[in-house]
């Protein structure tokens, strides 16, 4: 599993990359073996109220399509570990559904016409 980590308007630190690192191979371990690439683009959100809220913004990349999930936390660590999990879920989501639309296919040649008529 390939994750690009980047940060905006402050450093990156090790520890912080490898609690990421953890989280994100914790929360995709059921279908780790689909995740072709995640993509953490961490970022200040500066509120006209004062508030300094952090964002994370996750994308895993799966054969044929992706998840995206964007979480905003007063703290960076809450907001990774929200993302974290909603992309867990519903990449898990997005698998079954492909899995479902194979199973049921239509058949080959005109058995299908037949079949019907």
């Amino acid at each position: 599993m390939q994750i690009e980590i980047q940060a905006q308007n402050f450093s990156l630190t090790r520890a912080l990359r490898t609690q990421i690192e953890q989280r994100l191979e914790f929360a995709l371990k059921t279908c780790y073996r689909h995740v072709k690439r995640i993509m953490v683009r961490l970022s200040e959100v500066k509120e006209p109220r004062g508030s300094n809220d952090k964002r994370c913004y996750l994308e895993v990349i799966l054969p044929g399509q992706s998840v995206v999930v964007v979480n905003t936390e007063d703290d960076l660590r809450v907001a990774i570990n929200r993302a974290a999990s909603r992309a867990g879920r519903n990449a898990m989501r997005q698998l079954r559904r492909m899995r479902s639309i194979k199973r049921v296919s239509i058949p080959a040649d005109n058995d299908f016409a037949r079949n019907i008529a």
